[in-house]
């Protein structure tokens, strides 16, 4: 009978009312995380991906001009492009309006190009960076919920002591686990969360820097090319 009362679902579904809230919060908090952890890993690698393929074209002698409407037209094709394709076509693009005048400065095409580029490194900062907030905030926050949980289950069995002449470990032993299963689930959403934002962390991180290397090699082939003319 014991055996019965000590299994999980039936701790869980004897629990307070506020046990069985902190339980409901952390579970949806850890089905969320799972499904952002899932997005973002499939977005990170697509990233990668698309980096190293578009500077195999970038870097194989393609022409610019031809590269810049192939990927216009796929990006219409696609109803938009996302990484490293949305720098070049921000760069490229503000490059050859300034540069349609026959009396262009060249400091000053430079200086619109770059700027076109750190826009869209900006924008591209943050498509890499969603979702990862909330792994954070879930990897700190969880345990702290589940520790509240345990605190207030063990002080409910502690209240229900004085209810009773002879104190048991069958008397006590319910209370406690139902408020260590709090403590477990805070754990269970929190150790996910925290692995995959530090490993998702140093993927943007270094995703980031590729994306601007690549800008800084690419502007210093448009000023090769602004002073050339």
């Amino acid at each position: 009978m014991i055996e019965e009362n000590l299994s999980i679902w039936s701790l869980i579904a004897n629990a307070s009312l506020l046990v069985q809230g902190v339980m409901a919060i952390l579970f949806i908090a850890s089905v969320m995380s799972w499904v952002m952890i899932i997005q973002r890993g499939l977005y990170l690698r697509s990233a990668q991906r698309g980096f190293r393929e578009f500077e195999d074209a970038f870097w194989s002698g393609v022409d610019l001009a031809s590269l810049y409407t192939e990927l216009t037209q796929k990006a219409k094709q696609q109803g938009g492009t996302d990484g490293i394709e949305n720098v070049f076509r921000s760069g490229f693009r503000e490059f050859n309006r300034l540069t349609q005048g026959d009396k262009a400065d060249p400091d000053a095409v430079m200086e619109g190009a770059d700027r076109a580029m750190r826009v869209a490194l900006s924008r591209e900062d943050e498509k890499l960076n969603i979702s990862l907030p909330f792994l954070a905030s879930v990897a700190s926050v969880s345990p702290y919920i589940g520790l509240f949980g345990t605190v207030w289950g063990i002080m409910n069995s502690f209240r229900g002591l004085a209810m009773v002449q002879q104190a048991t470990l069958a008397t006590v032993a319910p209370g406690i686990s139902e408020a260590l299963i709090a403590t477990a689930m805070g754990l269970f959403a929190a150790i996910p969360a925290v692995i995959a934002y530090n490993r998702y962390a140093a993927l943007v991180e270094m995703t980031n820097s590729n994306y601007e290397t690549f800008a800084e090699e690419f502007s210093s082939i448009l000023h090769r090319q602004v002073h050339a003319h």
